[in-house]
Parts: structure tokens; C-alpha cells; sequence
């Protein structure tokens, strides 16, 4: 018997090797693990058929060998292992009780909210739990390629929640795998089916889906949200969208914003944000957001420092204040004065002149106007608060809050001269 450990490595997904000395042993490469399977002529129909052994390295050439060899003299004997593996699997206790639903709960219980926000890991389980809604009892063992590409098909009008639903799934099962709770020898078809056919087409605006284009605003539309259209919201609202334009930060990070982290400092007003409130937060790279606040953000900022400590943009009810104000409510309120928007219709309201933007588009519209007033890359990366990747985020550890301020307080003009 002669295995190349090498070429087992360099597989790739729906490819395989054979095992010299060992006629129908073969490696098959999947893209998330390789499997020994043995593909032998059934004595009694003479059709080819196979079975899966066990995956490798878990499984050994010597101990795939001996498997195979076993498998080889009962197909002799007239045995009909296909219908012997399937009993045998049958007969496995727990595993052939362990169901899509128990997967699920077990998979959202030790891992999503363990690792994720908790809106977030909330939002997947349940995503999950409405997707394996008719199919929870399900068996595991029953689930084959044909009922997982029916699944994602059903949910194919919506590429971006299937694509989800394929992902989540696919790591599911990779997490009862590794809990024991699933057979080894069962394929992961969540990670084979629909690969790489699930695009998104965009948000349906107007019976159209309006594509994945990034938006970014021109100087005329610009000019025309800052002279007329910001005056249509809130003034929560309208705080938010400028803020968001003048420092390019997210949204979610905005929302967040304390009075305890805006300091006066020997170069002008700061915001810092702490880690944990950025995207960056599980990145062991990341570090505080310095933000500079020039202009109109510097006046918000300071008109809402008047109401003393706290959250400056707060949840409000008749029980006082909730926390803070949601991302997503300050995208409602932007999408709900669109022309398009067609929530309460017998609200008579002022629709936007600018339109097809979401509050996120200005943070791009702001990078693209510091990009076209020459801001060398790794300083606008910077405002934006991305992690340089590589060996340059390794490398160069200079905080850029100098360049900050000069490049921010150059946009802050341009967008005076604008308005």
C-alpha cells in the first residue's frame, strides 16, 4: 500500500486520489474535509456503489486500509453493505435520534450566543429555527443533498438570507461534528450545495431590485440634502445623519456616543469610542476609535453636552430613558420619508429630494470626498476606523490623530462650501 500524504493535502474540493495496492480505496476531497470511501461493484446488480469510511487524518492510511479490506470480503461473501451500512447507522444511539432542531438549539446555545452579540446570535437562531421550521424532527442521518438544496431553494427569491441560512447551517453541522453528537462519515452538504450561486439583487424599490451598487451622494445632491432635506427629520435625526457625514463614522458607533467621551484637549475636541463599542471590537489589533470633531459635528456635539451626562442620543419613553437610541431607528426614519416607502400611507409627509440613500451611504459619500481632496489612503482608512490588514497593520503602528483632525477639518470645509 502506497499513500501520498502530500498530494492528500493539496486536494481540492471534488477531487481524489486512489491507494495503490487497494483496487476501489480512494481519498475524496470536499471543501471542508477528505473522505475515505470505498467504491466497489454491487454483486448482485452490478452497478458501482460506495461507502463512505471516515475522514482523514482523523482516520489513518493502516486503519482505512483494514476497513476497506474488511468491506471488500463481506461484498464477496454477496452482502449487500450499502443496505448493512444504513441498518448499522440506523441502530447508533444518540446519533441516529439527533435531529435538525436539536442541532440548531445546540448549535445556537454553545456557539452563537456565546461568541456573537447577542442581537445578532439572536437574529441567526432565529433565522434558523423559522428555515428548519417543517423539517426540525428530521433525523439527521435522513438529511442528504437533494433535501438540503430544496431547503436553500426555497429561500433562493431572497440570495441574502439563504446565502445566511446555507452558511449558518453548514457551521451547525460542523459544530455537532465536533461535539460527537454527528456521525463523521456524514457529509456537510450545507457547505456543497448552491456554491457560490446565491447573489444578492438588492432591495426591491418600486417592484425593481435596485442592485448592489455602493451609493455615494454628488456635490449637487449634497448641496441639496444640507440646504433642504435634513431639515425634513428630527432633530435626533438630523443630529445623527450630520454627524455621520462630517466624521465618517458608523452608525452603530454614533448611536453609542457618551458624554463621558468627548474631552477638550490641548488640540481641539476629541470623541473617543471605546473598542468594544466598534466594529473592531473582537479584533485583537483594534484599538479606540479617536474621532475629531470639526464643524458642524463639533456643534452637535456640544449642543447635546448640554443635557448633562449619559447617552447623546437616547431611547426615550413615558418610563424616561431606555438607553440608547437604535442604528436601525435612524435608518427607518430615512427610509420612511423616501419616495418609495410605502409604510402608512395616509401619513401625509414631506418626502426627500435626494433619494435612494441610506444613512451608511453618507460615511462612503464622506470617505469618497476626503479621497478626491487628495487624503492619502492609510489616513482615510484610519478616520474610518479600519484595521490595516497584513504586514502593515503589523508593522506601522502610528495613530494618525494629527492627520486626522487636518483631513477631517478639510472635509468639514468642503462641505461648508457646499451647503
Amino acid at each position: 500500500m502506497h499513500f501520498d500524504a502530500r498530494a492528500a493535502k493539496q486536494l481540492k474540493a471534488g477531487e481524489h486520489i486512489v491507494v495503490d495496492g487497494c483496487p476501489g480505496l480512494r481519498l475524496v476531497a470536499t471543501t471542508s474535509r477528505r473522505s475515505w470511501v470505498y467504491r466497489y461493484k454491487d454483486p448482485a446488480t452490478g452497478l458501482m456503489k460506495q461507502i463512505k469510511m471516515g475522514s482523514w487524518p482523523n482516520m489513518p492510511p493502516a486503519e482505512a486500509a483494514a476497513k476497506w479490506q474488511g468491506l471488500r470480503d463481506r461484498r464477496d461473501t454477496g452482502e449487500d453493505l450499502r443496505a448493512s451500512h444504513k441498518a448499522s447507522r440506523r441502530a447508533l444511539a444518540p446519533e441516529a435520534a439527533y435531529t435538525l432542531g436539536q442541532m440548531v438549539e445546540h448549535y445556537a446555545a454553545g456557539y452563537l450566543y456565546r461568541r456573537r452579540q447577542a442581537k445578532g446570535a439572536k437574529a441567526v437562531h432565529q433565522r434558523l429555527e423559522k428555515a428548519i421550521k417543517e423539517h426540525a424532527d428530521l433525523p439527521v442521518s435522513e438529511v442528504n443533498r437533494r433535501f438540503a438544496f430544496d431547503l436553500i431553494e426555497g429561500l433562493s427569491d431572497r440570495p441574502v438570507m439563504a446565502a445566511s441560512v446555507k452558511t449558518e447551517l453548514g457551521a451547525a453541522w460542523v459544530y455537532g461534528m465536533d461535539a460527537g453528537r454527528i456521525p463523521e462519515d456524514l457529509p456537510n452538504w450545507w457547505l456543497l450545495v448552491h456554491a457560490r450561486k446565491l447573489r444578492s439583487k438588492g432591495a426591491l424599490r418600486d417592484g425593481k431590485h435596485k442592485g448592489t451598487g455602493k451609493r455615494v451622494l454628488s456635490e449637487t445632491e449634497i448641496k441639496t440634502l444640507l440646504a433642504s432635506d435634513l431639515a425634513r427629520f428630527s432633530q435626533q435625526v438630523k443630529d445623527f445623519l450630520t454627524i455621520q457625514l462630517w466624521t465618517c463614522t458608523r452608525g452603530a458607533e454614533i448611536v453609542c456616543m457618551r458624554g463621558e467621551h468627548i474631552t477638550k484637549e490641548a488640540d481641539g475636541w476629541w470623541w473617543t469610542v471605546p473598542k468594544e463599542f466598534t466594529k473592531g471590537r473582537n479584533n485583537e489589533r483594534a484599538t479606540d476609535l479617536r474621532v475629531p470633531l470639526e464643524g458642524r459635528a463639533l456643534v452637535v456635539v456640544e449642543r447635546l453636552l448640554e443635557r448633562g451626562p449619559g447617552w447623546l442620543f437616547p431611547s426615550v419613553s413615558r418610563v424616561g430613558v431606555l438607553g440608547h437610541q437604535e442604528q436601525a431607528y435612524m435608518q427607518s426614519k430615512v427610509h420612511y420619508l423616501q419616495p418609495y416607502c410605502k409604510a402608512k400611507k395616509e401619513h401625509v409627509r414631506e418626502r426627500l429630494t435626494v433619494t435612494h440613500w441610506s444613512p451608511h451611504d453618507l460615511r462612503r459619500t464622506g470617505r469618497t470626498l476626503l479621497a478626491a481632496m487628495g487624503c492619502p489612503n492609510e489616513i482615510g482608512e484610519a478616520i474610518l476606523g479600519h484595521v490595516q490588514p497584513g504586514v502593515v497593520g503589523v508593522y506601522n503602528l502610528h495613530a494618525y490623530n494629527a492627520e486626522r483632525r487636518l483631513w477631517l477639518g478639510k472635509l468639514s470645509e468642503r462641505l461648508e462650501s457646499l451647503a
